[in-house]
């Protein structure tokens, strides 16, 4: 059973309080139902799988991945070769990273449970000591599985078109998306939901304000996490 992001009239009735353009947005939309996996690790493979791919090849890939092996276990993971993650259409660098991950859960040497009681900021800093994973990814599991209320990614590209569209700005920089993480806080996440959304065509009369010249097309939703 599927389950989704808690959220409900509290959430929405304070960010439509402090933005009347998100609420337009949210007026539009409606409540939107945003998946999550409350299985930590099963979550860390699903976000390591969506670095720097669209949408829709990351929910392929993961299919196909939860459809062979049930449940999406380090244990699991484990048996399969390294070929054989690969053949899901996963690249070999992350394949190595959602491997390397698996190894240290098993033998202990990550206690990736004891990430429930960390904050914001300790949970980025501990996913850290794992390979390929960087600010973004731990952000994602953050709120797609830990379910924290107040995340909102600069790293991630339709958060940063979802801005650009609603606000009519032509770049977010830093300084103007701590604002907007200032003003949505504590409930960002359900404004990260909604510019998603947004980002997605939700809002019919919605563009993208970026120019043309330095906005390639290329339907990635995330800035890169992989390290090299």
């Amino acid at each position: 059973m599927e389950q989704y992001f808690p959220y409900g009239e509290k959430e929405i009735a304070y960010l439509k309080s402090k933005d009347k353009r998100l609420a337009e947005v949210i007026d539009k939309v409606g409540m939107v139902k945003r998946r999550v996996i409350p299985d930590l690790f099963a979550a860390l493979v699903h976000s390591i799988v969506g670095q720097q791919i669209s949408t829709k090849a990351h929910e392929s890939i993961w299919r196909k991945m939860v459809d062979a092996l049930g449940e999406v276990t380090p244990e699991n993971v484990l048996v399969l070769s390294p070929e054989a993650l690969q053949a899901f259409g996963i690249t070999f660098r992350k394949v190595d990273y959602i491997r390397a991950a698996a190894q240290k859960i098993v033998s202990g040497e990550f206690d990736i449970h004891a990430l429930r009681s960390m904050s914001d900021a300790e949970i980025c800093a501990k996913l850290s000591e794992l390979d390929g994973i960087g600010v973004w990814t731990a952000e994602m599991l953050m709120l797609h599985s830990l379910q924290r209320p107040d995340v909102l990614s600069f790293g991630d590209l339709a958060v940063q078109r979802g801005l650009r569209m609603l606000y009519h700005h032509r770049k977010i920089t830093r300084t103007l998306f701590e604002k907007y993480r200032r003003r949505y806080s504590p409930y960002g996440s359900v404004a990260c939901i909604y510019l998603w959304a947004a980002s997605a065509g939700a809002v019919e009369g919605l563009k993208d304000y970026a120019p043309k010249e330095k906005n390639d097309g290329r339907k990635r939703k995330n800035k890169c996490d992989l390290q090299s």
